[in-house]
């Protein structure tokens, strides 16, 4: 384990031998940058953080947007669930496995209907003969 690791873990016991071949793997070494690579390297980590800021206040700004117009629309949240429900429920119902397996369970429905009425059309002509 690495001494990070030991910081992140500190209850972590290594297995046997675990510490002296952590010791001797050589970490891949950082590349030296120059004083002026650092400073582009800075000014871009500066540049993505604006960036960053400014697409999160955006996105602030259109999910408020959203919600206005939403809230102007009168949709709530109940009423979106319903319509989410109401079209998940739809694509199953249209869905070629959901047919199948209803087509199926309607003739398997029918077939016990039909072997019902015949065990009792039989139970009852035993009735008779037994009369």
């Amino acid at each position: 384990t690495t001494q990070v690791d030991r910081a992140v873990r500190p209850d972590y016991t290594p297995e046997l031998g675990e510490d002296a071949v952590m010791s001797v793997t050589v970490s891949p070494a950082i590349p030296t940058l120059t004083e002026e690579e650092q400073e582009d390297l800075r000014g871009e980590l500066l540049r993505v953080e604006d960036e960053i800021l400014t697409l999160s206040q955006v996105l602030a700004t259109k999910e408020n947007q959203l919600a206005d117009i939403k809230r102007k629309l009168g949709i709530t949240p109940l009423n979106e669930l319903k319509q989410n429900l109401s079209k998940s429920w739809h694509e199953v119902t249209t869905s070629t496995v959901y047919k199948k397996t209803s087509e199926g369970l309607s003739v398997a429905g029918q077939k016990a209907t039909a072997a019902f009425n015949n065990m009792g059309s039989a139970i009852s002509r035993k009735f008779e003969d037994v009369r």
